[in-house]
């Protein structure tokens, strides 16, 4: 996306200089154009001008979002942290290195994801369509995936075994993908999302009439230790008797 500003000067220069700082960038290089000429005063004193251009730039939505998490980590302190760009379709992920950047994951990544939903929201005022940002400081991300990765089986387990409900807590958009994901590969269970914005969570249960199956069968397996049970108490008291 282009991005522009018109600024003035005594000079073209001058003019070109005032709309750099303007974008916040050292050089526009030849992405200018002069809209007026600076006209000198008569006499030094009356008429004239100042010169008029108009300076853009291509601001790229992953370059924009990288920016401005800068400058909060330099406000809050981290003046050696660098940011590392990989870019996919429509989308991108951030990569924080270098200095204390494992301080900024927090708690099950709360801080991770709370940057990552304001870099979202400045690459997205730039791009046109919807882009994506992701963020990821060492492996945490890969870590992260694993693990609920390993969750999302262990309750699609616990699921059919007991043959109910199970809600999980609440989850960012990724995080529940990868829930979905990996409940897929367990046969006879589903999951779905449920709640609103911060709240949304995901429920994971069984299929249709995956609950009655579950506990026929178990009520089956009940019965079969209970006959048993009376069988051997019934030559238990025979023996006795004899």
């Amino acid at each position: 996306m282009l991005k522009e500003i018109i600024a003035i000067g005594e000079t073209v220069e001058q003019a070109i200089a005032n709309a750099c700082s303007q974008l916040e960038i050292e050089s526009c290089g030849e992405n200018f154009e002069i809209i007026e000429m600076p006209i000198k005063k008569t006499l030094g004193f009356f008429g004239g001008s100042p010169a008029k251009v108009r300076v853009f730039v291509e601001v790229h939505p992953a370059k924009a979002a990288a920016d401005y998490l800068i400058s909060i980590f330099n406000q809050m302190g981290y003046r050696d942290i660098m940011i590392e760009i990989k870019e996919e379709k429509n989308a991108a992920m951030l990569c924080i290195v270098g200095g204390d950047a494992g301080t900024m994951i927090g708690y099950r990544g709360e801080t991770l994801h709370a940057l990552e939903y304001l870099a979202g929201l400045i690459a997205n005022q730039i791009h046109n369509e919807y882009y994506r940002i992701t963020m990821n400081i060492g492996n945490y991300r890969e870590k992260r995936h694993e693990t609920l990765t390993a969750l999302g089986v262990k309750i699609a387990r616990k699921v059919l075994k007991y043959g109910r409900n199970f809600s999980l807590e609440p989850m960012n958009p990724y995080e529940r993908r990868i829930i979905h994901a990996a409940v897929q590969n367990v046969p006879g269970v589903k999951s779905w999302s449920k709640g609103e914005d911060i709240y949304r969570h995901v429920i994971i249960g069984p299929e249709r009439n995956q609950h009655f199956y579950y506990r026929k069968k178990n009520n089956r397996h009940k019965e079969k230790n209970t006959h048993l049970k009376i069988h051997q108490t019934n030559i238990r008291r025979t023996s006795e008797h004899n």
